[in-house]
């Protein structure tokens, strides 16, 4: 199979061709690593490649035989690497496939390696110290996103079409907006965290994918979601697959619209631009949209502070706990300098602090839910301005402790945390394109607990009337000879 003919296919699109007999699953594996080898050097997104394994693949499935990469965080795989991105978990290797890992398995993907992400997915840019920066397939100059910017590179390059993610203030959403790929971020409980955790940073993390196409991503989340034996909590379960909802009519919706994200900081105006577009987009398709305010149900101060608390509080147990399994000291030559103050600052968070952090948790929950009883979804741009140069978080950073990194974090996505934080579902969908350098840009969709079902019937509205699978970057495994 020629690079061209594999990349003009999404992940269903592959697995029919298996399931037709037209190819098997070794020879999407084939042009998977082939891909990899053409387009990796430039981007650095696949930290570590590893052959197909012999297991049978289920020809029923609707992702049977396709390509396939992990984050290097939050899911283990038995016998393979899983490193956080740290020099500090360097080498360490699951014992065990985790919930998901086996769900992946029993969808029939075909996973091939692991993709970069921050250390300890800790920031929305993707340059962590033990294997480089990530660079942007649109402009390698450029940030992929994060915390998921292996991935996103990885898909928007043609390596693989779908790739899982994980989001806990932005790290599906941002990297689909960066690299012009399709990202949901799934409701608190929908993807189990089990089973050695209950839930990552106390609930505001959840597992995904980024793809290329808006049926990709609602296939795997139908193959995935559901809860396992002793979750803490479960999303109801949908009516239908999310994979009819895509090609369902979403009838009329009532769409807020807001372009000033909390915290009040400048958006760019190209960004906002390309916001009033897609929302002209969305009423050209029969939707009310209206400006509106949206209470965070918090001040902005107080809403970075909470995070910071509960990530780094849950941060110091990843590490020491790491620490003591490899013997290796907690310090600068095992940690980077914002995840090492990050770790120094949550060893001094009291239980009270921690408990209030909770509080403001709830607080913002229950103004997030007041919002969508009166509006169906809200639209935002993801980002506010594009995919920034590598080096650009660390620009004049003098202080990296807790609260300072993540509004550092924080300012580089507004639109995007307190939807991580009330546990509702958002999406990006890259409708538009900045004129000026042609770099993609994201634009979000959020809803209410449980929706998913609304926004796949938008997002496959949207794909439908202002179709981007034709736009690739420079980066492109598709250029490639076979």
């Amino acid at each position: 199979m020629k690079l061209s003919e594999y990349t003009a296919h999404d992940g269903v699109g592959l697995a029919r061709l298996v399931a037709r007999g037209e190819v098997t699953p070794a020879e999407l594996a084939s042009a998977a690593r082939l891909a990899c080898d053409a387009v990796n050097p430039r981007i650095n997104a696949v930290v570590e490649t590893w052959p197909a394994e012999d297991a049978p693949v289920p020809g029923s499935a609707p992702l049977a035989g396709v390509p396939f990469l992990i984050k290097d965080l939050a899911i283990t795989m038995a016998g393979k690497r899983v490193e956080l991105g740290s020099r500090l978990a360097a080498g360490n290797v699951a014992g065990a496939d985790s919930a998901l890992m086996a769900r992946f398995r029993r969808a029939g993907l075909v996973t091939l390696g692991r993709t970069a992400t921050p250390e300890f997915a800790y920031s929305t840019t993707t340059e962590g110290v033990l294997y480089g920066p990530t660079r942007n397939p649109w402009d390698p100059a450029r940030t992929p996103g994060g915390s998921s910017g292996g991935s996103g590179a990885a898909v928007a390059a043609g390596i693989v079409p779908i790739a899982h993610a994980t989001d806990a203030a932005g790290s599906i959403r941002v990297p689909a907006a960066s690299n012009g790929l399709f990202g949901l971020k799934p409701t608190r409980g929908r993807v189990s965290m089990g089973p050695d955790a209950d839930e990552v940073f106390n609930g505001l993390a959840v597992h995904g994918a980024l793809s290329r196409s808006v049926r990709d991503s609602a296939v795997l989340l139908d193959l995935v979601q559901g809860p396992e034996t002793g979750d803490p909590y479960a999303a109801q379960r949908p009516e239908r697959p999310y994979v009819q909802e895509v090609t369902r009519s979403p009838g009329s919706l009532r769409i807020g619209l807001l372009t000033r994200p909390w915290g009040g900081r400048t958006v760019d105006g190209a960004i906002v631009d390309a916001t009033l577009r897609a929302a002209r987009l969305a009423e050209s398709l029969g939707h009310r949209v209206e400006e509106v305010r949206v209470d965070l149900g918090a001040g902005w101060e107080d809403f970075v502070l909470a995070n910071a608390r509960l990530w780094t509080t849950n941060l110091v147990t990843w590490i020491d706990g790491l620490a003591a399994a490899s013997g290796r000291p907690v310090g600068p030559a095992t940690l980077e300098p914002e995840v090492l103050a990050a770790y120094a600052y949550g060893r001094h968070v009291s239980g009270t602090q921690f408990v209030g952090a909770l509080a403001l948790r709830n607080g913002v929950a229950r103004a997030i839910g007041r919002y969508f009883a009166a509006y169906d979804l809200l639209l935002t741009p993801t980002l506010p301005e594009p995919p920034v140069p590598l080096g650009t978080y660390a620009e004049g950073l003098t202080d990296a402790g807790g609260p300072a990194w993540i509004e550092r974090v924080f300012h580089r996505s507004p639109f995007t945390a307190a939807f991580n934080v009330a546990g509702t579902p958002a999406m990006s969908v890259p409708l538009e394109s900045d004129p000026a350098t042609g770099l993609p840009v994201g634009i979000q969709f959020a809803a209410g607990y449980g929706r998913e079902d609304l926004l796949f019937r938008l997002a496959g509205q949207l794909e439908r009337a202002a179709p981007w699978a034709g736009r690739t970057p420079a980066v492109w495994a598709g250029h490639h000879g076979a």
